[in-house]
């Protein structure tokens, strides 16, 4: 039987495997406990929302975009209430109007929020947000996949309980490992909950009794090696940049994309610069023509430019530049304007 290097790998230690929950600990700055889960982020997303949402528990949903109108249809699944606080796809929430949500409703136990809405090109200001919850007595759940390691996300300054990473954007690593950070308050909410899913890989109660409440010392089950390698690969590369050259970079390419679609006469989707996401910059196609149809011809121009179509109520005028992970570069950012440029001159 031959060797190949990706298929004979030697098993993960619990060692190695909690020496990457630190490693990720130290990039979302936080000391609360970082459970490494072996999918994609919609799996600690799923069940960090379906623990924490009781039954007869009322929530307020953020909406901005997409995955909060998803996070919606989980909380109701779940039982809960949901107030949903939705924003136009253009512009970010403001800690005003969150707590004024959280006034006109007192028994909210449970905010749901994204940090940064890739698919709208927008980031929510969760260092206003995060105090605004936590002074309710509220828990606030975050999803930061696309907002890790592309801008400041300082986990515990800003009261975030429990709060969801994914390598696959910024971090520019693997799409199938994910992780969340658990605070002390969201683990007793946890607990606490009886239809908390358990004996179930959405479980994040079985992660804690037989992982870290052990002491970390035996895996509850074998980790994807390939995939904890990658992540591993990343961290090492975000570290050796540093972790603020990482996020300078996602910025300076983001100015650059919105700098270089106002040359070309496209409209930024996102109107105020301020909200706009380091990852993702979205424009408005000139009228008379349809999104899908110019990300079509722009990716004629350059099959590899990270361009797409909007999705939802904006697929028709909606169109977006990716920046993140390796493609939060200069070469890349002018690629992509260059291929737009030829797809509107067509």
């Amino acid at each position: 039987m031959s060797h190949h290097p990706l298929l004979d790998l030697p098993p993960l230690t619990a060692d190695e495997f909690a020496a990457t929950e630190r490693r990720i600990a130290a990039l979302l700055r936080t000391d609360n406990d970082v459970v490494i889960t072996q999918g994609e982020a919609l799996l600690p997303l799923e069940g960090a929302i379906r623990g924490a949402a009781r039954p007869g528990s009322t929530a307020l949903n953020v909406v901005t975009g997409p995955y909060g109108r998803g996070f919606g249809d989980w909380l109701r699944d779940a039982g809960a209430k949901v107030v949903e606080l939705a924003v136009p796809s253009d512009r970010a929430v403001t800690a005003d109007q969150v707590a004024e949500a959280l006034e006109r409703n007192p028994g909210i136990e449970l905010v749901s929020l994204v940090h940064a809405e890739a698919a709208t090109g927008i980031s929510n200001p969760v260092a206003g947000i995060g105090p605004v919850v936590r002074a309710h007595g509220a828990l606030l759940m975050l999803d930061a996949v696309a907002s890790v390691a592309a801008e400041p996300l300082l986990t515990d300054a800003w009261g975030v309980d429990l709060c969801v990473v994914g390598a696959q954007k910024a971090m520019g690593g693997p799409a199938g490992v994910s992780a969340v950070a658990v605070g002390e308050r969201a683990w007793r909410r946890l607990a606490d909950n009886p239809a908390a899913p358990r004996h179930s890989y959405l479980s994040l109660l079985d992660w804690k009794e037989r992982w870290i409440d052990t002491g970390r010392r035996a895996l509850p089950h074998a980790p994807a090696r390939l995939e904890m390698l990658a992540l591993a690969a990343c961290l090492d590369r975000i570290e050796e940049e540093g972790l603020d050259a990482v996020i300078a970079r996602h910025r300076g390419a983001a100015a650059r994309t919105r700098e270089g679609a106002l040359d070309l006469g496209l409209t930024p989707y996102v109107t105020d610069a301020r909200d706009a996401a380091p990852v993702a910059t979205t424009v408005r196609t000139p009228q008379g023509i349809h999104a899908g149809e110019l990300a079509a011809s722009a990716l004629v121009a350059d099959p590899g430019a990270p361009i797409t179509a909007g999705t939802g109520p904006s697929a028709a005028d909606m169109l977006r530049v990716d920046h993140y992970g390796p493609a939060a570069d200069p070469a890349v950012v002018d690629r992509a304007l260059a291929a737009l440029g030829a797809a509107l001159k067509r």
